[in-house]
């Protein structure tokens, strides 16, 4: 039996097993499991391994794309551009290799959301490693980009703006607004990132790396104001077929 499966903390919003567990039944893929491996701590991941040495490969999500990069032997390229990883194969030999395969899937979605349009500038909503896939892609882009956290700080040269700093000016001239933050994501659907929505308007394009709820009340209060929106749906699928073949060598 070949395992996969998914580490982070907490885990009830995921819907990579059930992803996975319909691709195996769809393709006739047998000897297969994928499962949600909830660590309240990175630290666990050394146990879980040694526990599971048919543990193929894993993806990793919310809060260990940065804190995993010490339990690692090696990184691909674009992984150690980014600074995140969310995709681990092991090696035969028991090595652990670290993918970034968010940033594959929200190129190919954002490219669709944009639709050929260049928004000035973006705002990159959290600093955590999901904005890292983000920032990566917007530069691959051309588009130029602000960060936006609970603390207004600058870091290598870039400006993060505090949530109270976004004035309708700066709203006016971001077009693009990414949520990178787990805020709104599924059970506690009923909040958003506190940007001031009121400054939004039918020139902007607002998306959610969330994917569930489908309609984050982010997108909501976006669409309300005529924004276009798009959530995380496609890039979550585009990365998760991206790690499959990464698992598999291909």
């Amino acid at each position: 039996m070949r395992r996969y499966g998914l580490i982070g903390f907490p885990l009830g919003h995921s819907r990579s097993a059930a992803y996975f567990t319909e691709k195996f039944a769809r393709e006739r893929i047998e000897g297969c499991r994928y499962d949600l491996f909830e660590l309240d701590t990175i630290e666990k991941l050394p146990g879980l391994l040694e526990r599971m040495p048919e543990l193929c490969g894993f993806n990793v999500t919310i809060p260990y794309k940065r804190q995993i990069l010490p339990f690692l032997d090696d990184l691909s390229e674009e992984a150690r551009r980014i600074g995140a990883v969310n995709c681990v194969r092991r090696t035969s030999g028991g090595q652990l290799v670290g993918y970034n395969t968010d940033a594959a899937g929200l190129s190919s979605s954002l490219e669709r959301f944009l639709a050929g349009t260049a928004p000035e500038r973006a705002l990159v909503l959290g600093t955590g490693g999901a904005s890292e896939a983000v920032r990566y892609v917007l530069r691959r882009m051309g588009i130029g980009y602000d960060r936006v956290s609970r603390t207004p700080r600058e870091e290598n040269g870039e400006r993060c703006y505090g949530y109270g700093e976004l004035t309708p000016r700066i709203m006016a001239s971001h077009r693009l607004i990414i949520n990178a933050t787990p805020v709104g994501m599924s059970p506690r659907a009923d909040e958003a990132p506190p940007i001031p929505y009121a400054s939004l308007t039918p020139e902007h394009l607002l998306f959610d790396l969330i994917y569930n709820p489908e309609r984050t009340r982010f997108l909501e209060l976006g669409a309300r104001q005529g924004a276009r929106i798009c959530n995380g749906q496609e890039m979550f699928v585009r990365q998760a077929e991206r790690s499959w073949e990464i698992w598999n060598d291909r």
